[in-house]
């Protein structure tokens, strides 16, 4: 598994305006044969937050690239639908107050 650092000057260098995701993991998989999809995300989100970049095509590339990719691999979250109502039961008539007395 390659190293987080060098995928992630990997894609500072090889990232530029108008990339597909597709072509950009190509670009990656050219210079690091075994790295996964997962990894090249990671690697896209380490070169946006812990490496500064004067760049800002490249940055912008990679933000997008990231946000894309991470999307994909979070659509397998479980849905949830909404709450059902429940039946309203309807009120109990109260008996008149002739019948209670005499049936007593």
């Amino acid at each position: 598994m390659p190293q987080i650092k060098a995928l992630s000057d990997t894609l500072r260098s090889v990232a530029a305006p108008g990339m597909t995701p597709k072509a950009l993991r190509a670009a990656v998989r050219e210079k690091h044969p075994d790295a996964t999809k997962k990894d090249i995300v990671r690697a896209a989100f380490y070169a946006l937050t812990e490496e500064h970049s004067k760049d800002l095509a490249c940055l912008a590339e990679l933000h997008g690239f990231a946000l894309v990719e991470r999307v994909s691999e979070d659509e397998r979250t479980i849905k949830v639908d909404g709450h059902k109502k429940k039946r309203r039961q309807k009120p109990v008539e109260a008996a008149p107050v002739e019948a209670v007395q005499a049936a007593s």
